[in-house]
């Protein structure tokens, strides 16, 4: 996994072309760029986004279409909220490429386990994708999602094209309501259903940061090599650039260094209790 190439200092303008709501506070805004174009982005990266006036948060690309980037935001603070309600018409700045990869072209020739808790199903969904557009280099894909509630899960349109294209997709949620008529439990208890040979497969896992230690122990006791279990990682990122040093994990700087490690590098950091 490598860094992107040098990203443009400043933010170039981006307007929102398309907006979807994806839960009460959660939205897809479809981005494409008003004069020139950022570098191109690939499945794992992110961007620092900029609310003009407000400030920039760095959000992982939900989609990859040329040079139109999607994000799937969740409004939790002031500028993630002013993301959130931005509509069509309306600009943000965006800068990126940043961080590492999944590259899912390593796992060439293995079975495929994607694992998502919440929101962390928006990163992986650009894999997905990449997956399906070419399954013949692939084994078996198996996606697996895990969300608090059903009024929670997001990229909702996607599980049943995934699971038409060919995908072993499982859903389970925490909480059900009355409607729910799916899997109850946390989404490590799906790996039971999940199809795909330890010895030769490839896991690609994001989500909070609880249920990345499970996911990955889990699938270390199957079988699977630590080395072939990519995970997502989330520090506070002020910077981008690998100079602030507010996204310091141990030796990594998760902007520069992640957000995408394969376990083998990561679990004895999550290992480490913080003061």
């Amino acid at each position: 996994m490598t860094a992107a190439s040098p990203a443009p200092a400043a933010p170039l303008p981006y307007r929102v072309v398309e907006r979807r709501d994806e839960t009460s506070d959660t939205a897809e805004i479809v981005l494409e760029p008003v004069v020139s174009a950022l570098p191109p982005f690939v499945p794992g990266q992110f961007a620092m986004v900029y609310a003009f006036g407000i400030g920039d948060i760095p959000l992982s690309l939900s989609g990859i279409a040329g040079s139109r980037l999607t994000h799937t935001i969740r409004a939790v603070g002031a500028v993630s909220g002013a993301l959130h309600a931005l509509q069509p018409g309306e600009t943000a700045g965006v800068r990126g490429p940043l961080g590492t990869r999944w590259n899912l072209p390593a796992a060439a020739g293995r079975d495929v386990v994607v694992v998502a808790g919440g929101l962390g199903l928006a990163p992986l969904r650009p894999l997905v994708h990449e997956a399906l557009a070419a399954p013949q280099r692939y084994g078996r894909l198996n996606i697996l999602v895990g969300a608090r509630t059903p009024g929670d899960l997001v990229c909702t349109r996607d599980i049943d094209r995934w699971r038409a294209a060919g995908a072993r997709v499982q859903v389970t949620v925490d909480r059900p309501d009355d409607s729910w008529q799916g899997d109850v439990g946390v989404v490590t208890a799906l790996l039971d259903r999940a199809r795909f040979d330890p010895a030769e497969a490839a896991a690609f896992v994001c989500g909070p940061e609880v249920m990345i230690r499970a996911t990955a122990r889990d699938l270390v006791h199957r079988g699977l090599a630590p080395d072939r279990i990519r995970i997502s990682l989330e520090r506070t990122m002020h910077c981008g650039t690998g100079h602030c040093g507010h996204c310091q994990l141990g030796p990594l700087l998760l902007c520069r260094d992640g957000p995408v490690v394969t376990w083998n590098r990561a679990e004895h950091l999550l290992s480490v209790r913080e003061l």
